[in-house]
């Protein structure tokens, strides 16, 4: 038994960065390079995913070093962990050198650790290779912050409630086969100024494996929900979301015509990726 790793990335920066480890700690058994291209879509991922695991010995545990939280590698490598239970499996995300050199000098020191032993030191060392000179540049440590007052609890709202100007604001609907990825959380959430993320889909609200992986992925402090299309379109008409601002996400632009055609008032459609399958048509 012992630790495969798998570096993954957007792009051929996870090739890069092993070249990189290469040279400074010397050529690495069990490590396997996922890369994520334009071209390609999230099953060609899911795909690289396990064939990359496929090359290490059945009792390794497995660490995936990522670059990107709810990026698109990550959001698959959580499918493979989700549906492998029996798999001591760990992500990391942020990927460096720093986090990769450490990965390594790990699994050397004790050739008998699991991920969860190893993973607190490589956060720490990731973290500690990030630095400014001149010194002074750094940030100051941060006194810690005190917690925040607990929330009065709030129960259902009463259906006919009406809150604010009892409509919805869809602040941006996009198509996009990869929903919520990385490019999604970390440009479009924070440009749109959505407080509530919404994926709607027949296919993937019956996938609860799909929806806890998207739910995971939402960025801090913004809440993601994943409905059938029926239930956007009960959602639009319900004043009770009056002060909502959301982000609505389509797999398709079938999916996205049902909601417009069903009433949802969008005026505007982000087209955004859509992977190429059977039937589809380059415009």
């Amino acid at each position: 038994m012992g630790i495969g790793i798998i570096i993954a990335s957007h792009g051929k920066f996870a090739e890069g960065i092993h070249q990189s480890g290469s040279m400074i700690f010397g050529e690495q058994e069990k490590v396997q390079v996922v890369t994520f291209m334009p071209s390609e879509g999230p099953d060609d991922l899911y795909a690289h995913f396990n064939n990359a695991i496929a090359q290490f010995d059945a009792d390794d545990e497995i660490l995936v070093l990522a670059d990107l939280w709810s990026g698109s590698p990550f959001n698959q490598a959580s499918r493979v962990m989700g549906e492998n239970p029996d798999r001591k499996m760990a992500i990391i995300t942020g990927l460096n050198l720093p986090m990769l050199i450490q990965a390594y000098t790990e699994r050397m020191m004790d050739a008998n650790a699991g991920v969860e032993q190893v993973v607190a030191n490589i956060i720490k060392e990731s973290k500690d290779g990030v630095k400014a000179l001149p010194e002074e540049l750094n940030p100051a440590e941060e006194a810690a912050a005190a917690p925040a007052a607990q929330a009065a609890p709030q129960g259902a709202i009463p259906e006919g409630t009406v809150i604010g100007d009892g409509k919805l604001k869809i602040n941006l609907a996009r198509i996009d086969t990869r929903l919520l990825h990385g490019q999604v959380a970390t440009n479009w959430t924070p440009a749109s100024k959505a407080d509530r993320i919404i994926v709607a889909s027949d296919t993937v609200s019956k996938d609860e494996l799909r929806k806890g992986l998207i739910k995971q992925a939402a960025p801090n402090g913004v809440k993601a929900n994943v409905v059938p299309i029926k239930k956007l379109i009960e959602a639009s008409k319900d004043p009770r979301f009056g002060n909502t601002h959301a982000l609505i996400l389509f797999e398709t632009p079938q999916e996205a015509l049902e909601a417009i055609e069903g009433g949802v008032p969008i005026k505007e459609l982000n087209v955004g990726s859509m992977a190429h399958s059977t039937g589809k048509t380059m415009v």
